[in-house]
């Protein structure tokens, strides 16, 4: 921040990272964040230059770590693709001393970040109130499964918990099927963004009235806050919005679907959308899948007919794109100005070479499992650029973070060792 007295930052890889490129660079981040919804917002302000200090149990560590992990006693992947540019220390917060650490920390700290269990966080004694008493100026963020004054503020949440009740699964898979749960985690990642961005406001309005403030999010109002669109269409058919398969779900056009391609691969396909707004769109893919003939056809000169004969339109769009590899169906009709996507898998794009080559993924070497390509961080800045390094080793950085935050010495740090209050 500006004016800021505090000594720049060092990191354990300051070779790989220019902290003043950073647009938050002079931001310390207190992390007591865990799995995935709290560390998505604290690595996203990692990325874009704050000092995150993730603050660990001194055993175990955040209990991302060993979740899922292929090898015992080695930090997994979901860890490390969550945690990457951050510092790792450890304190014991069921100690005196080790609570007494966290208390310094956040004396210096410019943002706190928790997403435990409902209740634990003010058990341990870190509540907002104690927190904003240590440092006026912190802006404390909670990240929760549902609303502090709902029916359902103590019940514990996940992804798949908060897409259920914030409406995002009832709204995907087939119309006469199932509901099923989407596959990216809107619930977790997509909480901990709108968190990064309450973060980012709050260290704005900061700057004018001196004061920090407490920002709470509950996963199902955010994953509310994902489906907006979901809301005009029930505005449009006066009913719940329905579940539309791979149609869009204002369900107002058509084509609005995967269609199969050559090869017969389980993501052979490609999504084939003409905009409702452009009839240019219908008209330029008749004449590449050669019917032509259709032009001006009453089935299919509005949105709305083509929509009632939705099936004749798939059926010859189908016809045409079995012809042809997915990748030469999103050029062909890409060229022509028609909106059309091939489905990519994850092996597909790791492995894309103008992604790699743009950052998009990243490979950085972690001390354990060597070189770990992940995806990176897609929000590009003429003046702020933060290359993503490893998720720390627990407890990595405990003793040069106490040592130069806090100025304790070897002996001091090595003592709370011996006392297992770190």
């Amino acid at each position: 921040m500006p004016n800021d007295p505090r000594p720049e930052p060092a990191h354990r890889a300051s070779e790989q990272r220019d902290p003043a490129k950073g647009a938050l660079h002079g931001v310390r981040v207190i992390d007591l964040t865990q799995f995935e919804a709290g560390t998505s917002c604290t690595e996203t302000l990692a990325w874009l230059g704050a000092e995150v200090i993730k603050v660990e149990e001194p055993t175990k560590g955040e209990q991302g770590r060993g979740a899922s992990t292929d090898k015992p006693g080695v930090d997994s992947h979901y860890f490390m693709l969550l945690n990457a540019n951050k510092l790792s220390v450890t304190a014991n917060l069921k100690h005196e001393k080790g609570r007494a650490v966290l208390c310094e920390l956040i004396k210096g700290g410019d943002v706190f970040v928790e997403n435990f269990a409902p209740g634990v966080i003010e058990r341990l004694g870190f509540g907002y109130d104690a927190v904003k008493a240590l440092n006026p100026r912190i802006v404390y963020v909670q990240v929760k499964g549902f609303g502090s004054d709902t029916p359902y503020k103590d019940y514990l949440a996940f992804d798949m918990i908060a897409q259920a009740t914030g409406g995002a699964i009832s709204i995907t898979g087939d119309p006469d099927g199932r509901p099923i749960k989407p596959g990216p985690t809107i619930g977790d990642t997509g909480t901990g963004l709108h968190a990064a961005i309450g973060v980012l406001a709050a260290l704005y309005q900061r700057q004018f009235t001196g004061e920090g403030q407490h920002i709470r999010l509950a996963m199902q109002e955010c994953v509310i806050n994902y489906g907006r669109i979901s809301y005009a269409a029930q505005y449009l058919w006066g009913h719940a919005a329905p579940r539309m398969g791979n149609q869009s779900i204002m369900g107002t056009n058509s084509p609005s679907e995967i269609y199969p391609c050559k090869g017969g691969g389980p993501n052979d396909y490609c999504y084939i959308y003409t905009s409702r707004a452009n009839p240019q769109h219908w008209e330029r893919l008749l004449k590449i899948i050669g019917r032509e003939d259709l032009i001006g056809d009453p089935r299919f000169t509005s949105p709305q007919e083509r929509f009632k004969n939705r099936h004749i339109v798939d059926e010859m769009v189908a016809a045409w794109t079995t012809h042809h590899d997915k990748m030469a169906v999103m050029k062909r009709l890409g060229d022509a100005g028609i909106p059309a996507g091939a489905v990519l898998d994850t092996m597909e794009l790791s492995g894309d070479p103008d992604l790699n080559r743009r950052g998009i993924f990243v490979t950085v070497k972690h001390p354990v499992r060597g070189d770990f390509k992940m995806p990176g961080w897609p929000v590009k800045m003429s003046a702020s650029n933060v290359p993503i390094i490893a998720a720390p080793l627990l407890g990595a950085d405990t003793e040069e973070v106490y040592s130069r935050v806090l100025g304790l010495s070897k002996e001091e740090i090595a003592a709370l060792r011996a006392e297992k209050a770190i």
